[in-house]
């Protein structure tokens, strides 16, 4: 009898680094079936709620989402999904990942260490997630660090309007828009252009009021006037000072859970 193909996500934000771990996962899992191999926590999120894998390899640092919050949001839409944090050394983390006897994996990847966690999460596979790890994803989310060298968050923006050059204060963004390679500013007074990705601006923005809604969109909490959700489970989201409304995509709609 053949052994039942399992899918999988591999979120990582270093190319090299993540094609490492996509490398040792088939020597390590022959039959894993790799279906989306992600660059940031939206792209996993929304790979994880299309495709509903087994098993999910989640980096905890990434732009815009962490692996954490990606693994909270993920509960919602794909509740099978067992999940496998990456890590580098962090003390922290790592202490709380074993008091909840959460499966992780410490950069750089050693093979023993990853045929251990394959054989344990084969073990799991079809047993759901367990509420000790969603109450220690809820503990952890907000304490720990995004990067151990974060940039202090953006606090005015260089951004083009026709001819014009403008200085924008972050504060008074209502919304980021991605636009190919460029990402489009949105505030009360209009639009403008900034020359990097919204990928990159992520990675400078408070993720405190910056929350991202989409995979090209990410939204000044504070011009957030409402919230409301359609037949469909997306999200509906109404702005101060602006008359458009913004669609939150319904893996992301567990992001706005009451607190």
């Amino acid at each position: 009898m053949s052994e039942p193909v399992v899918t999988c996500v591999v979120a990582e934000d270093e190319t090299l680094l993540r094609e490492a771990l996509v490398e040792q996962l088939r020597r390590a899992w022959p039959t894993l079936r790799i279906v989306a191999e992600c660059e940031d926590g939206a792209s996993a999120l929304e790979a994880i709620a299309e495709q509903r894998p087994g098993v999910a390899f989640l980096d905890i640092r990434m732009p815009g989402l962490t692996g954490l919050e990606v693994a909270a949001a993920a509960a919602e839409s794909s509740p099978q999904t067992q999940i496998v944090f990456v890590t580098a050394y962090d003390q922290h983390a790592i202490d709380a990942f074993e008091r909840g006897a959460v499966d992780y994996l410490l950069k750089p990847v050693l093979p023993e260490r990853l045929a251990a966690t394959v054989q344990r999460v084969q073990g799991r596979l079809g047993e759901g997630r367990d509420e000790a790890l969603a109450a220690l994803l809820a503990k952890l989310s907000p304490v720990l660090p995004r990067a151990a060298t974060a940039p202090e968050p953006l606090t005015w923006l260089t951004a083009s309007a026709g001819r014009e050059t403008r200085l924008i204060l972050v504060d008074e963004v209502a919304y980021f828009r991605a636009d190919h390679k460029y990402t489009t500013v949105v505030t009360a007074d209009g639009e403008a252009l900034l020359r990097t990705s919204i990928r990159e601006l992520l990675a400078r923005l408070d993720p405190a009021v910056f929350k991202q809604v989409h995979r090209s969109t990410v939204v000044n909490m504070k011009a957030v006037a409402g919230v409301t959700r359609d037949d469909a489970g997306r999200g509906v989201l109404r702005l101060r000072g602006r008359p458009e409304t913004l669609t939150v995509s319904a893996p992301f709609m567990a992001l706005f859970r009451p607190a």
